[in-house]
């Protein structure tokens, strides 16, 4: 617990064990070694504790304590971050939210469900799937990311032209704040015109104004029939575009340096004769015209060389990710900036081309602050955003603050100010780093 005696530390994880229990309080190294190091590998911290609460009543007693001894903590998920936003970086205590698991009834007739913020995204599709309906999210990351995270991120995932990304979904929330107290609105009917929503403004915020314990979420009618997945080879990203329509639920893409690493690390046959620059990966449930020029593949198992992409990856070494988004007719014209850089080490880009969503990762670059630096530039020259869906963690606050306007982060600096007076909450998100 940096700043604090040790007579304070030994006092604060004895109130700790009080109000969880020794065996949810983790201090060993060895059991806190996986809640310290993020997904990528690139962002390793260190934790006085892991704290595993198991009801909101817990949270609540677990951030009075944080409150009055003034212990910075870092609420965390399923660790599936990819800008070193869920872990601890100078010794914050991790408030893992894996416990809050429980899965409530699906009201199929207002097409909704409210579930624990540790929930995993593929057991709530899961549990709503028994019923005929679809959560509108989901993610390569789908048995490891949580509701909470993913509503902590705003994630987008690959259904977003279909379905909008986390937001949408979100029709209330159950909050910790920094002193304690719990905000809720999990019930109710479904439109309310009661002044502002202070939930909404949880959606995004990584964990840094308040903890997010439990959620209510819109779900979705099932596809009436099975959607087709077909792969197309294109020698530029904005031929995809054109598979835009109202069947879509997916377009994604993903360039030959990733289907390579796929294919030789997974050990999948190669799904294209043809040696093409970029892969179109579409589901959709109407037949889309594939010009004649273009060489295609209709399997469903498509989906496996995409979602491979970023396990592949880590696989490979230590990448450096960063996750944006330029306008859709620039999209080509990112991709060839990024190319002219002649970054040092492997170049990987796939993404989500309905959005112009770039993952960006680089491999064997010995400078990961220059990469971060040389792409975010080509991003704002081009109009884009500098986070499309993966937050901005420590990754990104410095770009964060520098590419947002003074009167925004004028608003969110108030906002964090009234909400966590104390800076307990994430403090290296956005102002740290």
């Amino acid at each position: 617990m940096t700043g604090h005696p040790a007579a304070s530390r030994h006092v604060v994880l004895r109130d700790f064990r009080e109000v969880l229990g020794r065996e949810h309080v983790l201090t060993d190294s060895d059991l806190v070694a996986g809640y310290v190091r993020d997904w990528t590998g690139r962002w390793v911290g260190r934790a006085t504790a892991v704290l595993r609460p198991g009801s909101v009543e817990e949270v609540q007693e677990v951030v009075r304590i944080c409150h009055q001894h003034a212990v910075p903590l870092v609420p965390q998920g399923g660790n599936t971050g990819l800008v070193g936003g869920s872990i601890p970086h100078h010794g914050e205590v991790v408030l893992s939210l894996r416990r809050l698991d429980r899965l409530g009834p699906v009201d199929q007739r207002r097409r909704e469900v409210s579930v624990g913020a540790g929930v995993t995204v593929g057991a709530l599709q899961a549990h709503a799937r028994r019923v005929g309906l679809e959560y509108g999210v989901d993610l390569a990351s789908r048995d490891s990311a949580t509701i909470g995270g993913t509503i902590a991120t705003n994630a987008g995932g690959m259904n977003v032209v279909a379905h909008g990304d986390t937001r949408r979904q979100v029709l209330g929330l159950q909050v910790v704040f920094a002193d304690g107290s719990v905000g809720s609105r999990l019930g109710g009917v479904a439109k309310q015109s009661t002044g502002p929503d202070p939930f909404q403004l949880m959606v995004g915020s990584e964990g840094s104004l308040g903890i997010i314990t439990a959620a209510r979420l819109r779900l979705l009618p099932r596809a009436e029939k099975e959607p087709m997945v077909l792969l197309v080879g294109v020698e530029r990203l904005s031929e995809g575009l054109g598979f835009l329509g109202p069947g879509a639920r997916a377009i994604e893409f993903f360039d030959r340096s990733c289907l390579e690493a796929v294919i030789g690390h997974r050990q999948l046959s190669r799904p294209l004769s043809g040696d093409h620059p970029f892969y179109i990966l579409i589901e959709t449930t109407q037949t889309p015209e594939v010009p004649a020029s273009l060489e295609a593949v209709v399997d469903r198992r498509l989906w496996a060389y995409r979602e491979s992409i970023t396990e592949t990856l880590n696989q490979i070494g230590v990448p450096v990710k960063l996750d944006v988004a330029v306008p859709l007719e620039r999209m080509d014209e990112f991709a060839t900036a990024v190319e002219s850089l002649g970054l040092e080490g492997e170049v990987y880009l796939f993404g989500h081309l309905a959005e112009g969503n770039f993952h960006v990762n680089v491999v064997g670059n010995p400078d990961p602050e220059m990469v971060v630096d040389q792409v975010l530039g080509i991003v704002t020259v081009l109009d884009g955003v500098i986070a499309s869906e993966h937050g901005i963690g420590v990754a990104k606050s410095a770009w964060w603050r520098r590419s947002t306007d003074p009167g925004t982060l004028a608003f969110n600096r108030q906002i964090k100010e009234i909400l966590d007076p104390g800076r307990i909450l994430n403090p290296e998100v956005f102002w740290g780093g």
